[in-house]
């Protein structure tokens, strides 16, 4: 199997650019591996290759932290070249935590006497019953500069037994502030005292399940319709090249459909580029809660290994995760993605009917989707990752949201104005999931434009007579400013991404629409410093120019970044965006007032976003899918011929 250019890192090659790390000068003993990812090479060198060209240079891009001289540094490495290719200092930025800044943070904190005496006041003197769990800190105020520091916020918890779910005993009032370079307790603020609830809120295989499930099993005996040749898939027409990284976790690269034997590209590049979690309760413990769990974090260091049966059903095939560690060794996550086919119930039919009526014939198809999918674990919530690619061309990336929401403790009979209490002494604070899906688009070539489509009702008058009539208003987004906009349902509000040199067979050009599924909007106001730090949320579209390296909606370093970075600072210089190489940027949120139902463990709640061919195919796409096996008479019939549903309901 060869390799291709977008082929994640192996295990092999990141030991590798470790070891070519550590042996330049850039390297020290207080310096440490933030991150090991590809390099991707640039279109023009892909498309060289694709053309038969020489392979592009294999490159890894590594993050450097130096915590002595709080520096992070990027090294750009060639693992063709065997040697450091180039270096550069990111002065002022601050790298993605890991679970390793954590090591001496954590003791120091419990160590601490604040954190100790304010343990003692809510009567908790055995700090192994007590959990601290590190966030980003955020920034909301002045005392939130610290100054070139590198800081956690800690929220405290307490867990009787492993069995206990330590989210269920929050400790109210307590926040602690720790420098993560030099493990110091900046601060130990204890501002509200309230009872810790006795609530365990377990969940598991030792509670009580309910009876009369039976087993569903799904089975493919011709096996899968897929074939997947290392990291190249290939479905139904579809053709894409899956990636990983240990940021954006799940990247999907060269989206392409075969019609009728021509390849014809859709999408370049198709990644999660952030995700940004604020929470609307101003208490001090939560008010700092506005996490970029990709950008702060990485949602690929914190992806499952998924187990069949559990995460995936079907015939399934998977894919490896890996990333690098604190010291720049390789880590192997078995089973990061999942690969599988699924039902979607009908994709088409028609019963026909004659004047009278009559049913003289019945056509059906069933559908089916091609997921790709992962899922990470960011502390207390779990969030799935799926790519669903249809028979009909149509493309779906949804989010689905679970696990356990961050709670906070509320005193007996009180009403939280800005929650819901779930269990005693537990309420949920309410908050909202901010999504930034980047689509580098491709359809039909590189030089795209996308076309904003409202619907109005049209004015009465000689050509509206009953005032039933309603007309699409086209707008074409020509600069970066005016392509910074907000859904609306009321006008039924599309974006199409449209080829405009390429026409289809009815003289319009060919295109691929986005569907905005919700029209929510950040709730913060406009002066908060979280919203400042965010501000790709407020739009639920975006549109630049493409340009190496603008990878990310909150910018590449959001660690306790100041206002404006990312798509504010991408797009400040108003550039054309009109029939060239363009990205599109999609925001959806999920709004979460937090239920009851909720707790211990969150029921999957979904969010997502729907691209759909308009235009791009001259008729519908799905007309050749083949009827379902062993039921050709009763899935397309004719009356007066017998059909093998009639002789089963006379048998």
């Amino acid at each position: 199997m060869s390799q291709h250019p977008l082929d994640p890192l192996t295990a092999k090659e990141i030991t590798r650019v470790g070891e070519i790390v550590r042996a330049h000068p850039v390297f020290t003993d207080r310096t440490h591996f933030s991150s090991i990812a590809l390099a991707e090479p640039g279109k023009p060198l892909l498309k060289d290759y694709a053309r038969g060209g020489a392979a592009p240079d294999r490159e890894a891009l590594v993050v450097l932290y130096d915590r002595e001289h709080r520096m992070v540094r990027e090294v750009l490495v060639s693992l063709t070249r065997d040697t450091v290719a180039s270096t550069a200092e990111r002065s002022g930025q601050r790298p993605r935590v890991q679970s390793a800044d954590f090591e001496a943070v954590v003791p120091a904190i419990k160590e601490h006497p604040d954190w100790l005496a304010a343990m003692r006041r809510r009567g908790l003197t055995d700090p192994a019953l007590i959990e601290v769990h590190p966030w980003p800190p955020g920034y909301n105020d002045e005392r939130d500069d610290y100054q070139h520091r590198r800081v956690a916020k800690a929220l405290t918890f307490v867990r009787p037994t492993k069995d206990d779910n330590p989210f269920a005993r929050p400790v109210e009032g307590v926040v602690v502030t720790a420098d993560l370079d030099t493990a110091e307790v900046l601060r130990v603020e204890d501002v509200t005292r309230v009872p810790v609830g006795d609530d365990g809120g377990r969940h598991g295989p030792q509670q009580a399940t309910r009876e009369g499930v039976r087993r569903l099993d799904i089975t493919q005996p011709d096996g899968p319709s897929f074939t997947l040749d290392g990291y190249l898939l290939q479905w139904q027409n579809w053709s894409i090249r899956v990636g990983f990284n240990d940021r954006e976790g799940l990247v999907l690269h060269q989206i392409s459909y075969n019609d009728q034997g021509r390849r014809r590209s859709v999408i370049h590049r198709a990644s999660l580029s952030e995700m940004w979690v604020p929470y609307g309760d101003p208490a001090p413990l939560h008010r700092n809660k506005a996490v970029f769990d990709e950008g702060e974090v990485g949602l690929g260091k914190l992806a499952n290994s998924l187990v069949l049966g559990c995460d995936c059903l079907g015939e399934i095939r998977y894919l490896d995760g890996v990333t690098a560690d604190w010291d720049g060794k390789p880590t192997v996550i078995e089973n990061a993605i999942c690969i599988h086919e699924e039902d979607t119930g009908i994709a088409w039919k028609h019963t026909g009917h004659g004047e009278n009526f009559e049913q003289f014939a019945t056509d059906v198809r069933r559908g089916r989707r091609l997921v790709v999918s992962s899922f990470s674990t960011l502390s207390n919530y779990d969030y799935g990752f799926f790519w669903y690619f249809h028979t009909d061309g149509s493309v779906e990336f949804e989010v689905k949201l679970t696990g356990i929401i961050s709670a906070g403790g509320v005193p007996a009979g009180e009403v939280p104005a800005s929650g819901t209490v779930v269990a005693p002494g537990v309420y949920g604070p309410h908050h909202q999931h901010a999504f930034n899906v980047r689509l580098d688009m491709a359809v039909d070539g590189d030089l795209n434009t996308v076309v904003e489509s409202d619907c109005r009702p049209a004015p009465l008058g000689p050509d509206n007579p009953v005032g039933n009539a309603w007309t699409v208003h086209t707008t074409p987004l020509e600069r970066e400013l005016e392509a910074q906009r907000v859904a609306d349902a009321t006008l039924a509000r599309t974006w199409t991404v449209q080829n405009e040199g390429v026409r289809n067979a009815h003289g319009g050009p060919v295109g691929y629409q986005l569907v905005p599924q919700s029209g929510v909007l950040p709730l913060l106001h406009p002066e908060s410093p979280a919203l400042g730090r965010a501000l790709f949320a407020t739009k639920h579209l975006w549109v630049t120019p493409y340009r190496e390296g603008e990878l990310f909606a909150a910018g590449a370093y959001p660690f306790q970044s100041g206002p404006g970075e990312g798509l504010p600072r991408y797009t400040a210089g108003n550039e054309n965006v009109r029939n060239t190489d363009i990205v599109v940027w999609h925001t959806f949120i999920a709004h979460h007032v937090v239920r009851p139902e909720d707790w211990p463990v969150m029921p999957v709640t979904t969010a997502s976003m729907h691209l759909r061919p308009v235009g791009f195919f001259d008729r519908n796409p799905a007309l050749d899918l083949p009827l379902p096996h062993d039921t050709t008479s009763i899935c397309h019939n004719t009356p007066g011929v017998a059909t093998d549903a009639e002789a089963l309901r006379h048998s």
